[in-house]
Parts: structure tokens; sequence; C-alpha cells
């Protein structure tokens, strides 16, 4: 019994080293502060708060947030790109000139990030998927987004 313990106890100190929580930033289809925490060695959670000027006329602004599953489509790096795809789930409120809209946004991402230096990285990603607005301008059509990014490693 007490090895088993013993084995357990080692088990989820090993799972739980490979474990990094990470903060960053992103621009492109709008701009974004995020956390992110890894699953696994493989897989993380990335939690965003994104701010937009719509419309490139700046008279309505979209707060929202975005939760995002990664996963990593490679054990390794792949001459120091690492490859990775997703899924996620953005949702935001527009206000502005007549402009208060609700809107979700379920999508697929697809992405590669580099490692500049051990705690630094950085990456492009493109997403696509439904874009569903309800509100004063209520519409249903297909999205597609991309970004480029900084993300640090803040600790394991």
């Amino acid at each position: 019994m007490k090895k088993m313990f013993l084995s357990l106890l080692a088990l989820g100190a090993v799972s739980s080293a490979s474990a990094a929580t990470s903060i960053g930033g992103s621009i492109g289809s709008g701009g974004s502060l995020y956390l992110q925490r890894d699953v696994d060695a493989l897989s993380a959670t990335r939690y965003s708060l994104d701010l937009d000027a719509t419309n490139f006329d700046f008279n309505s602004l979209a707060v929202g947030g975005t939760v995002d599953y990664l996963r990593n489509a490679t054990a390794g790096s792949l001459g120091g790109l690492n490859p990775y795809y997703g899924l996620g789930l953005g949702a935001g409120i527009s206000l502005g000139n007549s402009n208060n809209n609700v809107r979700l946004y379920p999508h697929v991402l697809g992405g590669l990030s580099y490692n500049v230096t051990a705690p630094l990285s950085v990456f492009g990603e493109l997403n696509a998927g439904p874009s569903i607005t309800v509100g004063n301008n209520t519409s249903v059509f297909f999205g597609i987004g991309a970004r480029i990014g900084v993300n640090y490693v803040i600790g394991n």
C-alpha cells in the first residue's frame, strides 16, 4: 500500500511538472490579452480578453472573450516551429452608433509558434467558423480571423 501511494505521488509530481502558465497578447483581427494554462505536455487552454474597433470607422467598440483549446500537432518541434490546432468559442458585445449586438463565434484554429528564448515565443494563427450576431444587425456568416502574438511563460 505504501509503495502504491508513493508511486501515485511521484506520478502526480511528474505530470504537474510539465504544466506551465503563460501570458501574452496578439494583434490581427482585433487585439487580445490572454492567460494560457497547459493541460498536459501536448495541450493547453487559453482564456483571452478581446477588444475591437469595428468596421475601421471607430464608431463602435466590441468587447468580448474567447476560450480556446490548443493541441500540439507534433510531439516535438519542426526546425524550431511548433504547429498546433484547436477549437474555441468567442463571445462579445458591440456597442456604438446604433450598433448594439451580441456575437458568438465557435471556430477551429491552426497556428505555428516559434520559441525565441526559454520563456518567450511568438506565434501566428488562423481561425474560421460561423459568426452569429443577434441585435440591431442580426446575421449569420462564415468568419475568418488571423493574428500574430507573443507568449511569455510565467511559471510551471
